[in-house]
């Protein structure tokens, strides 16, 4: 399925032409179009909505879940330092798990049909339209899929009264993560971290696309030896 000399039409649902690129998908997806009018991905308006979301529904819809299971390990009897450490934790947890997924899923390599579509919907779309402000977070009905097994590996590994505490940081950690990661692309901050945290991504986005993979936090870069150079990130316009 995939076409020699293929060219992508902008103008077309992008999503069914990308597998065609073949090789030519890894240099194709990381030449970012500035914009901040997205592509339509399908045909289907149903689809299509789906893959769009605001960016005020992610705490909308997931700090009451988080409180729900932050409440359930406060009900079996946890004291009030005992649940902060395990949201903390939980936070910690989500922080190696957000530059695990980022730098091993989402950056993988591919060339099939399938793999090029797989990986346009689930990050490629994001590098080559990183302005585009209704994909930047992750629809709610795909985290609350992902949320299950994520849940039940906690409970394996874990007591039944610190497992809810723990996935309800987790959670928090990740509605950090998708409000950071918006602020980053469309915020203008004036304080020093958050222009730092700024430069960081978008040299990510712009320079140095194999570096650079938390977003919240530059921590795990720093251990695992993937910590950009200092030269400032191309600004976005």
């Amino acid at each position: 399925m995939v076409a020699q000399g293929f060219t992508v039409d902008l103008n077309k649902p992008l999503v069914f032409q990308v597998g065609h690129l073949g090789e030519s998908y890894q240099e194709w997806v990381h030449q970012p179009i500035v914009s901040k009018e997205g592509p339509r991905f399908f045909g289907s308006d149903f689809w299509e909505f789906l893959t769009r979301t605001e960016w005020w529904v992610i705490p909308l819809v997931w700090l009451p879940v988080v409180c729900w299971f932050v409440s359930k390990s406060i009900v079996m009897g946890h004291t009030l330092p005992q649940i902060t450490l395990m949201v903390v934790t939980g936070i910690g947890v989500w922080t190696l798990l957000e530059y695990t997924l980022h730098r091993f899923l989402f950056h993988i390599k591919t060339k099939s049909y399938w793999g090029n579509t797989m990986h346009y919907l689930l990050h490629g779309c994001h590098h080559k339209h990183p302005m585009d402000g209704l994909r930047l977070v992750f629809p709610p009905a795909a985290t609350a899929v992902l949320c299950f097994p994520f849940y039940n590996l906690i409970k394996l590994i874990s007591t039944p009264s610190t497992a809810p505490a723990l996935f309800g940081g987790g959670l928090l950690g990740y509605v950090m993560y998708d409000v950071t990661h918006y602020y980053l692309h469309h915020g203008q901050p004036t304080s020093e971290v958050p222009k730092n945290l700024k430069k960081y991504h978008l040299n990510h986005h712009f320079r140095i696309q194999n570096k650079g993979f938390g977003i919240t936090s530059s921590l795990w870069d720093k251990v695992f030896g993937t910590l950009p150079t200092s030269v400032p990130a191309e600004k976005s316009r």
